[in-house]
């Protein structure tokens, strides 16, 4: 395709300060070219900020800019689709955020036409890149802990939860700018893990309340997943408990032990025939920049998809289920 990977982002916001963003600048045959955000004056600060030549308040102008080769798009899922096809209409391979989209049929939209194009797309489902959760696909797939039985996982949190990145207005928790409340901001980050560690999936199913009545979106998450392998998944997410009750544990537990973490931490602590050892990882700085090199990687025709569209689509499909979005997955 090219020797360099000129990025463009669209939708320049609190996501892309330390998180992503710089990322772009710190890889081999990676640079940041542009950016656009709706807010002309927030689009220029953000350029002056962060050393970007480009600035843009419309996302057209952006995706057609010629020197831009790959697109980035890090705006509130209701828009993910329409800027992501529009990207791939011009040819140009997209990363975009997760969630992938609002729901599924959406996702499955994206991904059906970056085949037909014939241009590449990649998700934002980053944690697989990362170094802690690298090491734990190792050990579950060396069968450190021996034949998987079943997977906890727990997130709980207070009306604030202190786990999503800071935004001028709560649109997480708006459905029609989100898709759904914090478990569609959250929960893609697990349940990609869960594939990415478990594999294919048998069936699904789930259900979500609106308990607090705090907002338009449902705080009460339960689902299960069966996978082809005989493991079990069981998630519970609850963002209206007391703040002394805010939990984030994920348990995987096998024949010979166990491999206990949270999804926002550093540490894992890995128990077999009944010895302990801690496992402690470094806070990365930028902690998307693995998956960003992984994606550079790709669109440079050196390596392989990190996350491609069909994986996206299994995420939003088992969210849409979980959350009484759709009938795909099978009762349990």
């Amino acid at each position: 395709m090219t020797q360099q990977i000129n990025w463009g982002i669209i939708g320049c916001g609190d996501v892309t300060e330390v998180k992503s963003g710089p990322a772009f600048n710190k890889i081999a045959q990676s640079k940041l070219v542009a950016v656009m955000r709706r807010n002309a004056d927030k689009a220029a600060d953000y350029a002056r900020r962060h050393g970007v030549p480009k600035w843009y308040a419309d996302a057209d102008e952006l995706i057609n800019d010629p020197e831009v080769n790959a697109i980035y798009i890090a705006t509130p899922p209701n828009t993910h689709a329409a800027y992501t096809l529009a990207a791939l209409q011009a040819g140009k391979p997209v990363y975009v955020e997760k969630p992938m989209a609002l729901n599924a049929a959406e996702a499955r939209q994206m991904s059906d036409y970056a085949i037909e194009k014939n241009v590449k797309l990649c998700v934002a489902h980053y944690r697989r890149m990362q170094p802690m959760f690298l090491k734990i696909k190792s050990l579950v797939d060396t069968g450190a802990i021996g034949d998987i039985r079943f997977i906890q996982l727990h997130l709980l949190q207070g009306l604030s939860a202190n786990l999503i990145a800071r935004s001028e207005d709560n649109w997480r928790t708006n459905p029609a700018l989100s898709g759904g409340g914090l478990f569609h901001d959250l929960a893609p980050h697990q349940i990609d893990i869960m594939l990415y560690l478990f594999g294919a999936v048998k069936q699904y199913s789930g259900v979500a309340f609106n308990q607090s009545q705090t907002s338009q979106a449902d705080d009460l998450v339960s689902g299960s997943i069966l996978f082809e392998n005989g493991a079990l998944f069981n998630g519970v997410w609850c963002f209206a408990v007391s703040e002394q009750d805010a939990v984030d544990t994920c348990t995987i537990y096998g024949s010979r032990g166990t491999i206990r973490f949270g999804f926002f931490g550093q540490k894992v602590w890995v128990t077999v025939d009944g010895q302990t050892e801690l496992l402690e990882f470094e806070l990365l700085q930028h902690v998307e920049q693995p998956m960003i090199e992984r994606v550079v990687s790709y669109f440079l025709d050196e390596g392989e998809n990190p996350c491609n569209g069909a994986i996206g689509t299994e995420v939003m499909e088992i969210i849409d289920a979980f959350a009484g979005n759709n009938t795909s997955g099978l009762d349990l």
